[in-house]
């Protein structure tokens, strides 16, 4: 596995897309990250190019407020304004945030909804993967439902009530479902699709200008 991860870290091919923006206004800009691009540089000028400096390339104020993992797509916000940036950034540091994603993940559950509780921690012989541990582990939940049985594999809605790293990647491994195409926890052939099927499809959050509770919403391209 660990060669696995690094031999993913020196194979960085970032897609070409042009920037989709989702909402601009004097305060926020939320577009709509493609799969495979870094939201923030890597070490190392071979992992420089990322979401940020494409967005700064045309927002030069543009100011990082969260990230997505490198393989997952979708909404995601940057403030233009330092006030808007500790606005924001409070709002997913207290969890008022309201991030909703699609994934589609190998075999089909047998519930149709439910909540995982399994603590988090980085596993660190084998970083950036991270793993459940009930000893060390940071708290973390996500709320899931299934959205439609598809036989082998299953679409399904995801709500992260924590913002742990891998958190929904390790969360849906640990149920047995492994998201489709992630490089990290998926294998046989769970792993065989073109990208990792998780896209972070809707954000809620309260404006900073304002405070009224605004929603930016992305289609899945899966």
């Amino acid at each position: 596995l660990h060669l696995r991860v690094t031999a993913m870290e020196t194979e960085y091919c970032p897609p070409q897309d042009p920037l989709v923006i989702l909402h601009e206004d004097a305060e926020v800009l939320l577009v709509d990250k493609p799969a495979g691009l870094l939201s923030v540089p890597g070490k190392g000028p071979h992992l420089a190019d990322c979401l940020i400096a494409r967005v700064q390339a045309v927002f030069p104020d543009a100011l990082l407020v969260h990230r997505l993992d490198r393989d997952t797509s979708g909404v995601m916000i940057f403030a233009l304004t330092p006030y808007a940036q500790r606005h924001l950034g409070l709002q997913f540091e207290k969890r008022m945030t309201r991030k909703t994603y699609v994934a589609r993940v190998w075999g089909v559950p047998e519930q149709k909804s439910g909540t995982i509780d399994l603590p988090l921690i980085v596993d660190w012989p084998n970083r950036p993967l991270q793993m459940v541990c009930h000893d060390t582990g940071k708290t973390a939940q996500t709320d899931w439902r299934l959205l439609k049985d598809e036989g082998e594999t299953a679409r399904v809605r995801l709500s992260p009530r924590t913002g742990r790293s891998h958190q929904l990647r390790v969360h849906m491994l640990s149920l047995g479902h492994p998201i489709l195409g992630d490089p990290f926890y998926a294998s046989g052939p769970a792993l065989d699709y073109p990208r990792m099927m998780l896209h972070s499809e809707e954000l809620r959050f309260n404006h900073p200008q304002g405070g009224h509770s605004t929603k930016v919403r992305a289609k899945a391209p899966f």
